[in-house]
């Protein structure tokens, strides 16, 4: 599938969605930067933690008002928020607005928040407009985005940072106004039928959340998401403080009187740098590559690498064995990723639609708690039960996505059945 197959709402929100996520992704570190250095790293620590925690309460309240007033209202309120936010930055972090770190913080929590609204409905719009049959083709295309975004984002938030942190914000607070005028002239309303006569207020709000939660379907997928974000986090935690303390460093190439040494922070960042060049790059060929393999098996083929990869990363200390061990990370989520997005798409209800999205979106804070409890698990259990408890997380979300499978299969089959029932009657 092409890009010029799209939905025309589908390749907005997928270019939207990129200039957004590269904004994001180059700034947030940037704003911590920012705020450590006024205030102290344990107070921006704190301040970061307040952001975190109400974006993912806007997710929610996003969530139920898309479901509730259709997506093109709460991304179009969402959007002027966070450019309205950005524009205040913009000025604030002027040399005529005096930097004034209160202000900044302020104006960095509305923008966040506004963002964090309208995420559920960008999110439920790509649903809405896709078919189950292309729905693994497009979430492709979209991973593909996402991580071109992260390249590009920290490529260019690093070097500019310290000479150019107001150049950065205003270019924020453009970008972000042209989404909003982009999203108000030429995207359309995808809610499906009936979605604005769901019950409004606090209370319907809750109970529909109240739904989500004893969706025991979803709850597997939630679970299953989390088991493999429980792993993928590790490369930013207890994986990187191994390699920190305890990789020894050594030679990696060299021609004739220079070489290259690796420390375990060099080593860290190749991974990474490489773990996302290979997306970017291989991303859509391996998405036609297992086009055709059957998603059951595409899904446990690739958590099975995946997994396999992570083992490697979190016990090796060659550098050349980590670097492969990247390799077959990144070929085992190209292969899974696209697949889970597909199957939570299959299985929301499209009246709900924004509300399970938003619900989805937790498991992505969670494991990140995870995270954290594994740098303390990695000061007194060795290298090899953590890579054994990553098995056990792979084996256990392969065996909540088998099934799904199942599930699916069965509600496929049920179709035609109620069909030739309805026609009886």
């Amino acid at each position: 599938m092409r890009l010029a197959d799209l939905h025309p709402n589908l390749r907005l929100r997928i270019g939207v969605g990129f200039v957004q996520r590269f904004f994001d992704i180059m700034l947030v570190p940037l704003m911590v930067i920012h705020f450590s250095t006024l205030y102290g790293a344990a107070t921006a620590g704190m301040m970061t933690l307040v952001v975190a925690l109400a974006t993912i309460a806007c997710n929610l309240v996003g969530g139920h008002l898309s479901d509730t007033y259709g997506r093109r209202p709460v991304l179009l309120a969402g959007e002027a928020g966070a450019g309205l936010g950005y524009v205040g930055l913009a000025v604030a972090a002027s040399p005529a607005g005096g930097s004034d770190g209160v202000v900044l913080y302020v104006l960095y929590l509305a923008a966040s928040c506004c963002a964090g609204l309208a995420l559920p409905a960008s999110e439920a719009m790509i649903v809405d407009v896709s078919t189950p049959e292309s729905r693994t083709a497009v979430y492709t295309i979209n991973y593909w985005s996402v991580n071109l975004a992260f390249m590009l984002g920290s490529l260019v938030g690093g070097f500019l940072y310290q000479d150019y942190f107001f150049q950065l914000l205003a270019a924020a607070a453009v970008m972000t106004c042209v989404i909003f005028l982009v999203t108000w002239f030429c995207i359309t309303e995808t809610a499906p039928a009936g979605t604005v006569e769901n019950p409004r207020g606090v209370r319907s709000a809750l109970a529909g959340y109240v739904s989500v939660a004893r969706d025991r379907i979803f709850l597997r997928i939630a679970l299953a998401a989390l088991l493999i974000r429980s792993i993928e986090v590790q490369i930013s935690s207890s994986i990187a403080v191994r390699l920190g303390e305890d990789f020894t460093p050594q030679r990696l190439i060299g021609f004739g009187s220079w070489e290259l040494t690796v420390d375990g922070v060099n080593m860290l960042g190749l991974m990474r740098a490489g773990n996302t060049l290979l997306v970017v790059g291989c991303a859509l060929w391996v998405g036609k590559l297992f086009g055709k393999l059957d998603e059951r098996r595409r899904l446990m083929i690739g958590i099975v690498v995946f997994t396999a990869g992570y083992m490697v990363w979190a016990v090796s200390g060659d550098a050349w064995t980590l670097i492969a061990a990247t390799v077959v990370v990144t070929l085992g989520e190209l292969m899974n990723a696209p697949v889970k997005q597909t199957l939570l798409a299959n299985f929301v209800p499209s009246r709900s639609r924004t509300k399970y999205m938003a619900a989805y979106g937790l498991q992505v804070r969670l494991g990140l708690l995870v995270g954290s409890v594994f740098v303390t698990l990695s000061a007194v259990v060795p290298a090899w039960g953590l890579a054994s408890v990553y098995t056990l997380f792979g084996a256990g979300a392969m065996l909540l996505y088998h099934s799904l499978f199942r599930a699916q299969e069965a509600r496929a089959a049920a179709v035609p059945q109620e069909r030739e029932a309805e026609a009886v009657r």
